[in-house]
């Protein structure tokens, strides 16, 4: 990695734990995009280079979602099924990343119950993710399941995560252990797509 996609990964995370501190401290509508430039140390104009909105500051990771599925499908094994390449991509997810476990998780969740700008850019980014691994799954395993069903087990599954991480993170006061609710997001999973599993 260059000297100066390093820069570009540190001023990103800048801008999102600038967001993070400053939406817990002042609140969501109170903070503008110019004060989380500004907390960051960069310019406003070259906020828009990094996010194109305020509440895409709250989703920073959902690329990597999608890559982790991406790569789950890429590295299956022979007796690996849509299931299980599933749940591959969120144990990836889970070891790359916190997006789904940490502060910014519990930050957004609570963001999503009470602001309405972040729960409509978060049901549109949920979507479209769904929508492409959905797409990706049904073109790794043509013999297995049509595109209908894999927008079914893709649903299924993002609804068990997304479920699961609502009663988990639900006091966002307590720190979750990141550990456990990766396991516990894993358990929930693994209930929903029992059926689907081949081993």
């Amino acid at each position: 990695m260059s000297l100066r996609d390093r820069k570009r990964i540190r001023t990103r995370q800048a801008l999102v734990t600038a967001a993070a501190d400053l939406f817990e401290s002042r609140g969501y509508d109170e903070t503008t995009i110019a004060e989380i430039a500004a907390a960051a140390e960069i310019g406003t104009r070259t906020f828009f280079s990094y996010f194109a909105s305020k509440e895409d500051l709250l989703f920073p990771e959902t690329d990597g979602r999608v890559r982790a599925a991406m790569d789950a499908i890429a590295a299956r094994g022979p007796d690996d099924g849509p299931a299980e390449v599933l749940l591959e991509a969120l144990r990836r997810v889970g070891e790359d990343t916190d997006d789904l476990t940490g502060r910014i998780a519990a930050l957004r969740l609570r963001l999503i119950r009470t602001v309405p700008a972040v729960r409509g850019r978060g049901l549109q980014i949920q979507m479209d993710t769904q929508r492409e691994i959905a797409r990706r799954l049904a073109e790794a395993f043509p013999d297995q399941i049509d595109e209908v069903t894999a927008a079914a087990l893709t649903g299924a599954f993002v609804g068990a995560v997304t479920a699961a991480l609502q009663v988990l993170l639900e006091d966002g006061d307590r720190p979750a252990d990141p550990a456990a609710v990766q396991r516990a997001m894993e358990v929930a999973v693994g209930v929903v797509l029992n059926p689907w599993f081949r081993k």
